[in-house]
């Protein structure tokens, strides 16, 4: 995730450089790839605080923190800052009726929200294009290069349709029909498989959900009307269709790991925000939001002594409230500790452990004390199994023998030689038929290596395993 260190300060007031900023972060989970300094007109005093774009390696549970607010709110809680909050302009509380939306797979994507603009197309303000480049995101034009900053914003990918190309100004959230096929935005024509979810008109697919966009109904310098999506789709969905179409994008890659299913209309109110801001657009109506079951936060108890027993030392209690408040969590004090709040962006967290880890990154585990657990009793004897081993190894190696490390899954047919047909156990996933099944013996393995060195005229091979 590339972040610009002044994109990061519109969120935080955070006056350190961008070398302790990105050293902080990587102290709290969240290595530090690289740090390219950027030329900026506006730096802060003095050379230790230019600006920078830092490149973070986010772990595949953290889809929240590929977003400047989610990385804003690890900085904020880091030093102890607050966030500032992002509040677009509402939109108006009656849905357009400009387009229909109607979600005919809910199982596949929970909520769908829309809403109509008015737009003017042409480039986008400076300030924007860099902030995109900055972020390796090629601007494109003030429309697209909206929906794309909102994604590097909030983390909420979004999509636009020139309205105009929309048969039956309908939306449809369907899956995809057999032998369908529809060509995306890098210009290829692809098979749609049955099971994969696509955003349709009342004609044909316009777009493969939660991937990339149809090149039918892309925004183009004659469009005037657009529709903005704004959705929250099944992951294990999402993956499967870019694995099966080898199509990877910076949607697909937040959709697959876990978007937040309450961020989709916030998504279009601040694309619209800013369509306004920058004079590229204006909203008609309000959002339409299909959200048939609605999702609440978990809740979860956080012990007190469960804290101190998982981390080895006390935490005081206002430095557990401090971090996770501004983690965004919602605390409640009771007599064992805490009740918390998790806000649907976290789909990491899930269990009180979890909860215990969020306080240690931010407490330091440079901090926690690294002893070794008490003695109770005395350590079992070592099983005589690894002294035997040893002295094997030590007579078979000085008569000249080597140790071999063979496989455990071997081929059917030649475990077939060393074992009754009822007593070989077949692997449920094999990763080819070469390792189908579990060796029933050493032997296939060592008599394979023997093999394989014999063929190569090697003579001499004298092998053993334990």
């Amino acid at each position: 995730m590339k972040v610009l260190v002044s994109w990061l300060r519109d969120f935080v007031d955070i006056n350190v450089s961008p070398d302790e900023l990105g050293q902080t972060l990587t102290m709290r989970g969240f290595e530090l790839s690289s740090i390219d300094p950027v030329d900026t007109h506006q730096k802060m005093g003095s050379d230790p605080f230019f600006d920078a774009v830092l490149d973070f390696e986010v772990t595949a549970n953290r889809p929240d923190a590929l977003s400047v607010i989610g990385l804003a709110r690890e900085v904020g809680t880091a030093y102890s800052l607050p966030v500032k909050p992002l509040v677009p302009k509402p939109l108006p509380q009656t849905p357009t009726r400009d387009v229909t939306v109607r979600l005919e797979a809910p199982d596949l994507c929970p909520r769908y929200a829309a809403a109509v603009a008015d737009v003017t197309i042409g480039p986008s303000p400076e300030w924007l294009a860099a902030r995109l480049q900055a972020a390796g995101v090629r601007p494109i034009n003030n429309v697209v290069d909206v929906t794309n900053y909102v994604l590097l914003e909030l983390g909420q990918p979004m999509h636009a349709f020139d309205l105009d190309r929309l048969a039956g100004k309908e939306i449809r959230i369907r899956r995809a029909r057999p032998g369908e096929r529809i060509k995306t935005l890098d210009s290829t024509d692809r098979a749609l498989d049955p099971d994969m979810l696509v955003i349709a008109d009342a004609d044909r697919a316009q777009a493969i959900a939660g991937v990339m966009g149809g090149g039918l109904s892309e925004v183009s310098d004659s469009t005037r009307t657009i529709v903005l999506e704004s959705a929250f789709f099944n992951p294990k969905s999402v993956r499967r269709t870019s694995k099966m179409l080898g199509l990877k994008t910076e949607a697909s890659a937040r959709f697959e790991r876990g978007a937040d299913v309450n961020a989709a209309v916030t998504g279009i109110e601040r694309a619209i925000t800013l369509l306004v801001e920058i004079g590229a657009g204006q909203g008609r109506g309000g959002a339409i939001d299909e959200y048939p079951s609605p999702v609440s936060p978990k809740r979860i108890e956080l012990r007190r002594a469960r804290i101190g027993s998982m981390l080895g030392l006390e935490i005081d209690d206002p430095d557990i409230e401090r971090i996770l408040k501004g983690l965004g969590f919602q605390v409640r004090r009771n007599e064992a500790g805490w009740e918390v709040s998790v806000p649907t962006f976290r789909v990491d967290v899930s269990r009180e452990v979890d909860l215990i880890e969020e306080v240690g990154r931010h407490y330091g585990y440079d901090r926690l004390p690294s002893t070794f657990p008490a003695l109770t009793e005395p350590a079992p004897p070592s099983d005589p199994r690894i002294a035997r081993d040893r002295l094997v190894r030590r007579v078979l190696a000085a008569a000249g023998c080597s140790e071999a490390l063979t496989f455990s899954f071997i081929d059917t047919a030649l475990a077939a030689h060393f074992a009754d047909h009822d007593a070989i156990v077949p692997i449920g996933n094999p990763l080819s038929a070469q390792f189908s099944v579990l060796r029933p013996s050493l032997l296939p393995g060592l008599l394979t290596s023997v093999a394989h060195n014999r063929h190569r005229e090697r003579a001499d091979v004298r092998l053993f395993e334990l």
